[in-house]
C-alpha cells in the first residue's frame, strides 16, 4: 500500500501546487471567476467533463451498475444528454451574454427584477451540491487510510478550499484538466478492462446474472424519466455548469467542446455500469451497492494501479466540489451580497450619495486596478467563507442522497421554466418569472415534506405548477419593455450595442454590474415614467 499512498499524496500535493500557480494568473474578476473567458476546445471540454462527472457519477454510477446492471448507466447517461442539449442548443447564446451568473442573465432578460429570488435558489442548490461532494471524501479516505469521517471531510475539503481560494477559476481549470486525465486513465483505461477480465468476460457475466441486468430499462422506465427531469434539465440551468460555459473563448468552443464533453459522459456512464455489473459477479453479497467501487478497487487491482484508480475517484469528487464551491461563492457575492449592498446604498442620505459619487469618480480617474484587485479579493473571501460553511455542514449531514435530491428538485422545479422561457419565449415577463420560481419551488418543497424527499411526484407537479404560473402570469401582465428586449437580443447576438464587455477581454474583464446598469438604465427610466 506504500506505493498507493505515495500516488495519492503526490496527487494532492499537485493540486495545491496548481492552485498556487493559478493565483498568479487571476489578476481580474474575469480571470478569477471565468478564467478570463479564454479557454480553448481541449481545456474547455476536459474541464466541463470533469465538473459534471463527480463522485456520484463515479462511485454512485458503479453502485447502480451493481444493483441494476447495464441500465444503471441511465443516471450518468442523462447527465450526458443534458450537457449535449445545453451545448448544441443554448451554449453559444449563453457564452455571448458575457455575464457571471444565471441570475444576471435573468436580470438582463426580464429587466432587473427577477434576479434576487433566483440567486437565493441557485445559492442553496450550489451549496448543497458542494456539501454532498465534500461528504464523499469520508468514503475515499476511509478506504485509503482508515481515517475518521470528520477528519476525512476536513482534509479533503481544506485542499479544495485552498486551491479554489488561491486562484479561483484558473486554479480550478488547471486542476480539473489533470483530474479529467486521471479519471480517464484510472476508470476507463484501467479499472474497466481489469474488472471485466476478473469477472470472466461478458459471456461469463451474462451467464451468472439475471437477464434484467442486461435489459435497457431494467432500472425502470419511471426512474429513467425522473432522471431526465432532474439531471438532464439540471444540466441546462445550473450555475456550476453555466459558469464553465462562460469560460469558453467563443461560440464555437462552447458548442463543440461541450458536445465532446457530453459524448465523453455517455461513454463514462456505460463504463461505470459495466464495472458495477462485473463487481456483482465477483462480490454478489455486498452490504451496500455503493461499496462496489471501493471493494473492486481494493481486491482486484494491483499495487500502484490501485492508487491511481483511487486518485481517479478522488479527482472526480474534487472536480465537482471545487466547481460547486466557486459557483456558490459567485452567487453569494454577486447575486446576493452585492444586491444587499446596493439596497443599503440607495437608502443613504442624498448628501452621502453625492460624497460617494465624488469618491467613485476620483477612483475611476485614478484607474481600475485597485477596483479589480478589490473584486478579486472579495470573491476570494467569499470562496473561503462558503468553503468553511460547506465543511461544517458536511460534517453535520449524513443523508447524501436526500440532500442532493433536495438540491436538484428545488433547482429544476423553481428555475427551469423561467430560464428556458426567457431564452425561448419573448412574451415571458418578470412577474411571470417570479411567480414561476415561487410557485414551482413551494410546490416541490411542500410535496417533498408530505410525500418524502425521494418521491418522484414533487418534481413532476412542481414543474407543471411552475409552467402554468409562468404562462398565466406572463399573459396577464404587461409585456417586457421593448428596450429591455432589444438590449437582450443584442446581447444574445453578441453585438457591441448589447454587451459592455466586447472590448478586449483583459481590459473589459470585469464589472458586469456596470454593464448591466448601462443596458437596463434607459428601460428602467421609461418603466418608471
Amino acid at each position: 500500500m506504500a506505493v498507493d499512498y505515495a500516488v495519492i499524496v503526490l496527487y494532492l500535493a499537485g493540486m495545491l501546487a496548481m492552485g498556487w500557480w493559478g493565483m498568479r494568473r487571476a489578476k481580474s474578476k474575469s480571470d478569477f471567476l471565468v478564467a478570463g473567458r479564454r479557454l480553448g476546445p481541449v481545456m474547455y471540454s476536459g474541464t466541463m467533463a470533469a465538473i459534471v462527472l463527480g463522485g456520484a457519477s463515479t462511485i454512485g454510477g458503479v453502485g447502480l451498475g451493481y444493483q441494476y446492471g447495464l441500465s444503471g448507466a441511465w443516471m450518468v447517461f442523462t447527465i450526458g444528454l443534458g450537457l449535449l442539449a445545453l451545448s448544441v442548443f443554448f451554449s453559444a447564446r449563453i457564452a455571448r451574454l458575457k455575464v457571471y451568473t444565471v441570475s444576471e442573465m435573468l436580470d438582463l432578460r426580464y429587466g432587473g427584477s427577477a434576479g434576487i429570488i433566483s440567486g437565493v435558489v441557485m445559492w442553496a442548490y450550489t451549496l448543497m451540491l458542494a456539501v454532498t461532494s465534500t461528504i464523499a471524501y469520508a468514503t475515499i479516505f476511509d478506504v485509503l487510510f482508515g481515517m475518521d469521517r470528520t477528519l476525512s471531510i476536513i482534509l479533503g475539503g481544506a485542499i479544495v478550499v485552498a486551491y479554489s481560494t488561491l486562484g479561483g477559476m484558473w486554479s480550478i481549470t488547471l486542476t480539473d484538466m489533470v483530474q479529467f486525465v486521471v479519471k480517464t486513465i484510472g476508470v476507463l483505461l484501467l479499472l474497466l478492462p481489469i474488472a471485466v477480465i476478473k469477472a470472466g468476460g461478458f459471456a461469463a457475466m451474462k451467464a451468472q446474472l439475471p437477464d434484467d441486468y442486461f435489459a435497457p430499462l431494467g432500472i425502470g422506465g419511471q426512474t429513467v424519466f425522473t432522471y431526465v427531469l432532474i439531471y438532464s434539465f439540471g444540466m441546462l440551468i445550473g450555475q456550476d455548469i453555466w459558469q464553465r460555459v462562460f469560460t469558453a473563448r467563443g461560440d464555437k468552443v462552447a458548442r463543440l467542446g461541450g458536445t465532446a464533453a457530453g459524448t465523453y459522459c455517455l461513454a463514462y456512464a456505460l463504463a461505470g455500469a459495466v464495472i458495477g455489473t462485473a463487481a456483482k459477479v465477483l462480490y454478489p453479497h455486498l452490504g451496500s451497492p455503493d461499496d462496489a467501487f471501493a471493494t473492486i478497487v481494493k481486491d482486484a487491482l494491483p499495487v500502484g494501479v490501485r492508487g491511481l484508480v483511487l486518485a481517479a475517484a478522488l479527482s472526480a469528487v474534487m472536480s465537482t466540489s471545487s466547481g460547486a464551491l466557486i459557483a456558490c461563492a459567485t452567487v453569494a457575492n454577486n447575486d446576493i451580497w452585492a444586491r444587499v449592498k446596493d439596497v443599503a446604498a440607495r437608502r443613504r442620505p442624498s448628501a452621502g450619495d453625492a460624497a460617494d459619487a465624488g469618491r467613485a469618480s476620483g477612483t475611476e480617474q485614478a484607474g481600475d486596478g485597485a477596483e479589480e484587485h478589490d473584486e478579486v479579493r472579495g470573491n476570494r473571501i467569499f470562496i473561503l467563507l462558503m468553503g468553511l460553511a460547506v465543511i461544517v455542514i458536511a460534517i453535520a449531514l449524513n443523508n447524501v442522497v436526500e440532500a442532493l435530491t433536495l438540491a436538484y428538485n428545488v433547482l429544476v422545479g423553481g428555475l427551469l421554466v423561467p430560464i428556458l422561457g426567457g431564452l425561448l419565449w419573448k412574451r415571458g415577463t418578470a412577474a411571470g418569472a417570479l411567480a414561476s420560481v415561487a410557485v414551482g419551488g413551494l410546490t416541490v418543497v411542500g410535496l417533498m415534506v408530505s410525500l418524502g424527499v425521494l418521491a418522484n411526484e414533487p418534481i413532476y407537479y412542481g414543474l407543471i405548477a411552475s409552467l402554468v404560473a409562468y404562462v398565466a402570469v406572463s399573459l396577464a401582465t404587461k409585456p417586457t419593455d421593448p428596450e429591455v428586449l432589444a438590449a437582450w437580443r443584442a446581447r444574445l447576438a453578441g453585438r457591441p450595442d448589447g454587451a459592455a464587455d466586447d472590448e478586449p477581454e483583459e481590459e473589459a474583464a470585469g464589472d458586469t454590474a456596470v454593464s448591466v446598469a448601462r443596458v437596463l438604465a434607459p428601460s428602467t427610466a421609461i418603466g418608471r415614467a
